[in-house]
């Protein structure tokens, strides 16, 4: 990087290299006070008049009078070398939105970026340079997502068949995106969802190699494993969803409300976590209610039902305190009262399923109070990383009352052990789940996945091409979808490479990691156990 000496001056570096020089000498005796007054304002004018300066190597040169005067005190000071202070910060290249070129042509903009995280000539691009950290343990499931189509890695005729229950194909050729439309999705699911692949795009321009997939926004997975086993069984279609569970082959990928959730006003998960962080630090742990908090949609599943049974009564108290949401109301009232980031204020929450998996898990995770996990069925991309007693407490799916009850008086009776389990959990989202984390997710599972495509993507003929600027500039302004598409945008090339994908697990290390699960599972079951029993010896008792 070359920057010209008018701006260096203008920058502050020069007053940086005379207080370096001058630093030293005025510990020198009063009687060469002139002299070195006069040898700074020598050196002022060598700065200011460009005619002193050598623009190939960057010397002053001293007038040969003023190192004689000098050396009376201090030895000649010759010719010094100026090294550009590092911290001139960086240029580094922006994407705006061309909404009014959009307008002009009603095409996408022509001039992406294909490549590069910044303008410095001479700076090496984001592909080129080496990753500064090791990702996350959880990317290792993504080999596991992957391994149906190893050996036989996946043909046209293989992805066509995922069609059938899918919203949408997504085309990437030459970093440009490219859509398929099959069916509308729920809400905005796949509004904002394909907004996300445009911003991994944005991330990572030029890096995310060509491929076609197929994309299903509904909640629970279809690929039945069961369907695809035994050796004539032709390979699993691959289909992209926001969940699995152990009987299906469906590939997990980031959800929607990572960029935002309009309808119910749940902002991008860059500005949430902040938010999540600070709501922590305004109730501590030990102040906060001794009660396990749940507010969702009961209606959406029997479990759910069954769970607000466990709510405090005249006859009995859980532990739990539960309540259904009314989102019609909220809408009404502007969810004034769904603010997430107030409502950490209960030492233990409930995370429970809903028709499937639910986005609310990272938000229960991530506010430092033991999270209670009803038994779960389904799995995201992130939550394999999670361990039992560790990042939360289990629950049981067939006896929520008493379990959540004992998990309750377990923790008020070890509240050091309960406080680390819910900082751990809050731990791992802030760092392992932070925004950069998932855009790195989504990056290698999609490099990963198209190494596997034994065809070349093509763009279907009724394919439309997608850009930021189609999304976002003609979005609507009413509501929220405009706005949180304006504060998720990308808004250039990320600065550092993604983080290095670690490697997939070998046998030994995947029984150890499940037989870790069992053993937790267990220690709790007999924990609680041993509780009920001890409970019942009690109310024995004459």
């Amino acid at each position: 990087m070359q920057l010209s000496w008018q701006r260096w001056i203008g920058s502050g570096a020069s007053r940086q290299l005379v207080e370096n020089i001058s630093r030293p000498l005025m510990k020198l005796p009063s009687r060469s006070s002139a002299v070195v007054f006069s040898l700074l304002l020598l050196l002022g004018g060598a700065l200011i008049s460009t005619r002193l300066l050598d623009s190939n190597n960057y010397l002053i040169h001293f007038p040969h009078s003023s190192s004689q005067a000098f050396s009376s005190s201090a030895k000649t000071l010759t010719a010094s070398k100026i090294t550009l202070p590092d911290d001139i910060p960086k240029k580094h290249l922006e994407i705006p939105l061309n909404c009014t070129a959009l307008n002009h042509t009603g095409t996408c903009p022509v001039d992406y970026p294909t490549g590069g995280a910044t303008e410095e000539p001479g700076q090496p691009s984001t592909s080129d340079r080496p990753p500064s950290k090791t990702c996350p343990e959880f990317f290792r499931w993504i080999h596991e997502d992957l391994r149906p189509w190893a050996r036989t890695g996946i043909t046209r005729e293989t992805l066509e068949r995922a069609k059938t229950t899918a919203n949408f194909r997504l085309v990437v050729i030459k970093g440009r995106a490219y859509v398929e439309t099959f069916e509308k999705g729920f809400q905005t699911r796949d509004t904002f969802t394909l907004w996300g692949f445009l911003q991994l795009l944005r991330r990572y321009p030029g890096q995310v190699p060509d491929l076609e997939l197929m994309f299903d926004c509904v909640d629970w997975p279809v690929i039945k494993s069961a369907d695809f086993s035994g050796p004539d069984a032709p390979p699993p279609p691959p289909l992209f969803r926001y969940c699995g569970d152990n009987q299906t082959l469906d590939i997990v990928f980031p959800d929607w409300s990572f960029w935002g959730w309009a309808e119910i006003d749940i902002k991008p998960w860059q500005m949430l976590l902040p938010e999540l962080k600070e709501g922590n630090t305004r109730t501590k742990w030990e102040n906060r209610q001794p009660y396990a908090y749940w507010k969702g949609n009961p209606d959406v599943a029997e479990t759910r039902l069954d769970l607000m049974k466990c709510n405090v009564s005249e006859k009995q108290d859980w532990n739990a305190r539960v309540y259904r949401q009314d989102w019609f109301k909220e809408s009404q009232q502007g969810y004034k009262q769904s603010s997430l980031a107030s409502q950490c204020i209960h030492r233990y929450k409930i995370y429970i399923e809903g028709s499937a998996w639910s986005v609310s898990q990272k938000y229960i995770l991530a506010c430092d109070s033991v999270t209670l996990i009803v038994n779960p069925h389904y799995y995201d991309f992130f939550t394999r990383g999670l361990m039992p007693v560790r990042h939360f407490w289990p629950v049981k799916e067939n006896d929520k009352c008493r379990s959540i009850k004992f998990a309750v008086d377990w923790g008020n009776s070890h509240k050091r052990k309960a406080q680390a389990i819910g900082r751990a959990a809050s731990n791992f989202i802030q760092n392992d789940l932070k925004m950069e984390n998932v855009y790195d997710y989504m990056f290698h599972l999609l490099n990963e996945y198209a190494k596997l495509l034994k065809f070349k993507p093509e763009v279907p003929r009724n394919a439309t091409e997608l850009c930021s600027e189609a999304m976002a500039c003609s979005a609507d302004d009413q509501g929220f979808q405009k706005q949180f598409m304006m504060d998720s945008l990308v808004k250039g090339p990320a600065e550092t490479a993604p983080c290095a994908m670690p490697p997939p697990y070998d046998p030994s290390s995947m029984y150890a990691v499940v037989k870790k699960r069992e053993n937790s599972m267990k220690i709790v079951d007999l924990l609680e156990r041993r509780y009920w029993e001890k409970q019942g010896r009690r109310q024995q008792k004459p």
